[in-house]
């Protein structure tokens, strides 16, 4: 196509082809039929994921996002279908990764006149987008697209894009430059990522607290993902036992001899135990929530890249702004090896003891399935390099905590907002991006039933991926903060489901479960197919999304 037939819709497309963009996931709409039908004429480079709800395409697009570390795009036509949009960018927004939403507006001369489905779509945008721009022409797409991309990528944040329907189809030769010298101004592809380092002087003041320091702890989030060797080294240098916010939970693997799991509700007993312990904490790339699980006066150095982080969650002694893997390898050399591994040594006895009180937990007698065994026997059948998302409720807790992360697995999961219903989404993103994979969800009943029609979407594309439902019938995590707030439990009970036959009646294939001795086999068959599946298990709701040193007394 020559440059100058090509129309607004045309440039955004390739822009995204350019920037190696795989997916878009959204619904057609008629405010965005020319974007629509400059995707059919690409289709052989791009994929149009066709979704059934708003929200599940900006799902998608944060857990492409989470998994991968690149752009996730989502569409939407005006209106309606932008709010629809906005859960699932709030979720990009609250747990910083690059999503581009893209919207349709009315013909712009309606604009401003309160015209069907017209809303005022860069107010409703206006917290959640890094950046946010209405395109009005093909030449100033050639510009504003890459901006966008660029934007997201660069602050780990979401970027919005809005088209009228009629600045979609304007072809170029009808956009003449305003002056003279304009006609020279275009995009440019390509995006290298800051790196940002502490001076000098602040890794000496960090290295010096370090040296001085005995008992040394380790709180790791979802910023260290990518520093893994480098945390280990640490690790074992200083004899420094590791916990792991939930968003950092793939940082280290289980099994790490520092590891000592989780920390705040759904952590371990050891990782609590030590963080109280503990005369130096050195956070890395974490902003985790639960105030009551940090040291009572410990020391503190944080990393982060994000400056507004240090010290927000805990007094920083010695705040580092700096990317977690090259801050940390500017670190090492100034750091002496620690001969006394006491303190790591206490907390992994502490952490063979844990691990024996899981299985107990695990293993105890139940009226249908305790949740906790569900995960430990998905955990155990789980492939070495599986893609799991998980939803948001009392499994989540339950999850956290007694899934055994491998060292080449992955996770999602809508961290800082902690909104139902990502799962399935997060999941469908996974396969799509790793057809090859294992690609597993954690899911409530609650959160399953908000977005469940996206299984005809798992169908449509032919994605074999593992939903597994906690079934008990009610919103268990908000039935026991009713309980621990001392009033009555009042509308946390769902209306059953029978699950399967919803997975059947939606083309994939369902499995419900009852019994803990049917649960193995239950799941080998729904993890061997290679068809879609959900695997509905009742579970026990009389277990406790319990405290660590409430795990045994099975309380809230």
């Amino acid at each position: 196509m020559e440059n100058h037939n090509k129309t607004t819709a045309d440039i955004l497309i390739e822009k995204l082809i350019s920037w190696e963009v795989k997916f878009i996931f959204g619904i057609i709409g008629d405010r965005i039929n020319p974007i629509v039908e400059a995707l059919r004429k690409h289709q052989d480079k791009i994929r149009f994921i066709t979704v059934r709800h708003e929200e599940s395409a900006a799902f998608m697009a944060s857990g492409y996002a989470k998994f991968t570390g690149k752009l996730g795009v989502c569409m939407a036509t005006s209106g309606p279908g932008a709010i629809h949009l906005m859960n699932g960018l709030y979720d990009a927004y609250k747990d910083h990764v690059p999503v581009l939403a893209i919207t349709g507006s009315p013909v712009s001369d309606l604009a401003g006149t309160d015209y069907i489905q017209e809303i005022n779509i860069h107010t409703l945008m206006q917290e959640v987008a890094v950046y946010d721009q209405e395109i009005t022409s093909p030449r100033q797409a050639e510009t504003l697209v890459d901006l966008a991309i660029r934007s997201a990528l660069n602050s780990s944040g979401v970027a919005h894009l809005n088209f009228a329907k009629d600045n979609q189809e304007m072809e170029m030769s009808e956009d003449e430059p305003t002056k003279k010298g304009n006609e020279k101004l275009f995009g440019t592809g390509g995006f290298t990522p800051r790196i940002h380092l502490p001076a000098e002087e602040e890794l000496d003041e960090a290295a010096q607290l370090i040296n001085s320091s005995q008992k040394i702890g380790i709180l790791a989030g979802m910023g260290a993902l990518g520093a893994r060797e480098e945390v280990l080294e640490l690790a074992d240098i200083l004899g420094a036992p590791v916990t792991k916010a939930l968003l950092g939970k793939a940082v280290i693997p289980d099994d790490s001899p520092f590891s000592t799991g989780g920390i705040g509700h759904l952590g371990t007993l050891p990782s609590k135990e030590w963080m109280q312990e503990c005369d130096l904490l050195i956070t890395l790339g974490s902003n985790m929530p639960y105030l009551e699980y940090y040291p009572k006066s410990a020391k503190a150095i944080q990393i982060d890249h994000n400056p507004k982080r240090i010290g927000l969650r805990y007094p920083a002694t010695v705040g580092l702004v700096g990317d977690v893997k090259f801050t940390v390898l500017g670190l090492l050399p100034k750091i002496e090896k620690k001969s006394d591994r006491s303190f790591l040594e206490k907390y992994q006895k502490e952490m063979e003891k844990w691990n024996t009180t899981l299985v107990e937990v695990e293993e105890g007698d139940s009226k249908l399935v305790r949740p906790q065994f569900l995960v430990a026997e998905v955990s155990r059948q789980l492939e070495s390099d599986a893609a799991v998302s998980i939803d948001t409720g009392a499994h989540t807790i339950f999850s956290a905590r007694h899934w055994q992360l491998k060292k080449d697995q992955q996770m999602a999961v809508s961290g800082n907002l902690a909104t139902m219903a990502p799962g399935l989404p997060y999941a469908i993103a996974a396969k799509l991006e790793f057809p090859e994979r294992q690609c597993v969800a954690f899911v409530g009943d609650g959160g399953f039933s908000m977005l469940m029609a996206e299984m005809v979407t798992a169908v449509r594309y032919n994605l074999a991926i593992k939903i597994i439902i906690f079934k008990n019938n009610e919103l268990s995590q908000d039935v026991y903060e009713q309980r621990a707030a001392g009033t009555e439990v009042y509308g946390g009970d769902l209306t059953p489901i029978d699950f399967a036959k919803v997975a059947e009646a939606c083309g994939a294939e369902g499995y419900s479960c009852r019994e803990k001795s049917e649960l193995s086999e239950v799941l080998k068959s729904a993890f061997s197919s290679n068809r879609p599946a959900v695997v509905e298990v009742w579970i026990d709701p009389d277990q406790a999304p319990s405290a660590p040193h409430h795990l045994l007394q099975n309380i809230f």
